[in-house]
């Protein structure tokens, strides 16, 4: 009886093992990652205000960078899955052959994208650059600007000298004379005309449609895509959140940057949430992308840009 009775044991402990070792293996299986390009933390910044990275059933690796074209660079390699991206450097990137689509637009106030000089500059114009130098980075949205500024003034690039140089260096040449402009964008133009160090000769009111958009690796479209449409979802609600929210948007994470949206609404009467946008907005949005979202509200837009295809990553407002 003794060796039936161990046999029984041995057999029923052998068959426990087995049935529990389908469920350790998925206790034990990693929770998918979604690696995340930002720029400057902004787009990480806006979720964490609005709470947008609560309840994930993933996990973010995030990567900072300091502009469009290493964050362009980083997607190409696949070292991040996402990150968001202006309008020419993406562009430049599709040229470029970078494998990627645009899965959510967002139209923001061009005035952030400028030509910057010294608060002490004789500049008064965008004809006064020429022969002079400015500082931008190469296939960047500024400088996208510094070129629609010059044409529009009526000059042509070889009528000024470009300097390609990363924000931080371009900053540090302006200030130090090397330089007489520095052409970038937000959140860089917003710290140098609140911290008194340059003002805007020329802005991309007029010149820009004030798109960005929300980019995304040809490769983590096929292998992640619920995890894409999920973020999309969050970043769109955590946009509206902080239409909604400016005050305590801003104050939670840039408070400078508070007292710059009052000054400039105070001023100009026309910044992205402060107003529905206008016809020529929406019809600048349609000629951009498959849809957009233009001050807080979605736009369907025509297929310009090979956005990803299905409506499932079309974000929606209520």
């Amino acid at each position: 009886m003794r060796a039936p009775r161990r046999q029984f044991i041995t057999h029923s402990l052998a068959a426990a093992a087995a049935l529990a070792l389908p469920a350790a293996a998925l206790r034990a299986q990693p929770r998918p990652v979604l690696k995340a390009g930002d720029q400057k933390g902004g787009l990480r910044a806006l979720l964490e205000a609005a709470g947008g990275l609560e309840g994930l059933g993933y996990d973010i690796q995030w990567s900072e960078f300091p502009a469009a074209a290493p964050l362009a660079e980083a997607l190409n390699a696949g070292a991040v899955d996402s990150g968001p991206i202006g309008d020419a450097p993406l562009v430049f990137a599709l040229a470029a052959g970078t494998r990627v689509k645009a899965i959510g637009a967002n139209r923001s106030d061009a005035y952030g994208t400028a030509v910057l000089v010294r608060p002490d500059s004789p500049l008064k114009s965008a004809a006064d650059l020429k022969g002079r130098s400015i500082a931008t980075n190469r296939g960047s949205i500024g400088h996208y600007v510094t070129l629609r500024a010059i044409t529009t003034a009526g000059l042509k690039p070889e009528d000024l000298t470009l300097r390609f140089l990363a924000p931080a260096d371009a900053k540090l040449a302006l200030t130090q004379g090397a330089v007489d402009a520095w052409a970038t964008w937000e959140p860089y133009t917003a710290m140098a005309e609140t911290g008194g160090h340059a003002w805007v000769l020329v802005s991309g009111r007029g010149l820009l449609p004030g798109l960005s958009y929300l980019a995304a690796t040809d490769a983590a479209i096929a292998a992640k895509r619920p995890l894409l449409q999920d973020f999309l979802r969050r970043v769109v609600k955590a946009q509206d959140w902080s239409y909604r929210n400016v005050d305590a948007f801003f104050a939670g994470w840039w408070p400078s940057r508070l007292r710059w949206w009052r000054l400039r609404t105070r001023s100009r009467g026309d910044l992205c949430g402060a107003k529905r946008p206008g016809r020529s907005a929406l019809r600048h949005a349609r000629s951009q992308g498959r849809h957009s979202v233009v001050c807080g509200k979605v736009v369907l837009v025509n297929e310009a840009l090979p956005l990803i295809d299905r409506a499932p990553l079309r974000p929606k407002f209520r």
